[in-house]
């Protein structure tokens, strides 16, 4: 993949991209401590060079939801959406909403070549919404 795209084959490269594949939509600590248990000499410096590198390179995708830090995920090549926990942050891919990238279609485009649209859903997680009660529920109570 990294030859694919003209990058240099290196440890922390094929490292980092093994810890996002392993572990999609982590936060860079995240993805610094799994890069550490394969490489225990990995500065922060050279995840996040990587990081960059590879999201430039266009073999990750950077996210960052309202009220989050940036999350990296290696599904990159279509324009898919994202679900997000309001309670505990998880966040789950959801494929396009209709049809193909851009998946939406702006009512004014301003002039722009639009190629990507970002749509992220809220809600709560099944794991949350077990313990957390239904406020339509809790209203009629």
């Amino acid at each position: 993949m990294l030859r694919d795209v003209a990058l240099r084959v290196t440890r922390p490269r094929v490292t980092v991209l093994h810890a996002v594949h392993a572990h999609p939509h982590a936060d860079t600590d995240t993805i610094i401590r799994a890069a550490r248990r394969a490489l225990p000499d990995v500065s922060h410096q050279a995840v996040y060079d990587v990081l960059r590198a590879l999201t430039d390179a266009r073999l990750l995708r950077r996210i960052q939801p309202a009220g989050s830090v940036a999350r990296y995920e290696a599904r990159v090549g279509d324009n898919h959406h994202h679900v997000v926990c309001r309670s505990c942050g998880v966040i789950e891919d959801v494929d396009c909403a209709v049809g193909q990238a851009p998946c939406l279609h702006p009512s004014d485009r301003h002039g722009f070549s639009v190629d990507e649209a970002e749509v992220v859903y809220w809600g709560l997680c099944p794991a949350c919404s077990a313990t957390t009660p239904d406020p339509a529920t809790a209203r009629k109570g």
